[in-house]
């Protein structure tokens, strides 16, 4: 286990049960939110090609334009 981790846990344990309870519910519900990112990353790898290989024809066809973050901001 790496220090920082095992530092937590030692603060982790001064806590009283309660809040112990909430902090293990966050971290066991970000793990889990971790794993689906993952898995549906990993699913949709094929998708994200074809979409790059789009958006690469249409550059090469001179379909785009230069971002202009002033647009995205209003």
């Amino acid at each position: 286990m790496i220090k920082k981790l095992e530092n937590a846990l030692i603060k982790l344990a001064e806590l009283s049960e309660t809040e112990q309870e909430s902090i293990a519910m966050l971290i066991l519900a970000e793990i889990e939110d971790e794993k689906r990112w993952d898995e549906q990353f990993s699913q949709s790898q094929d998708q994200l090609a074809q979409l790059a290989d789009e958006a690469l024809a249409d550059f090469k066809q001179g379909k785009t334009r230069p971002l202009n973050f002033n647009e995205i901001r209003n």
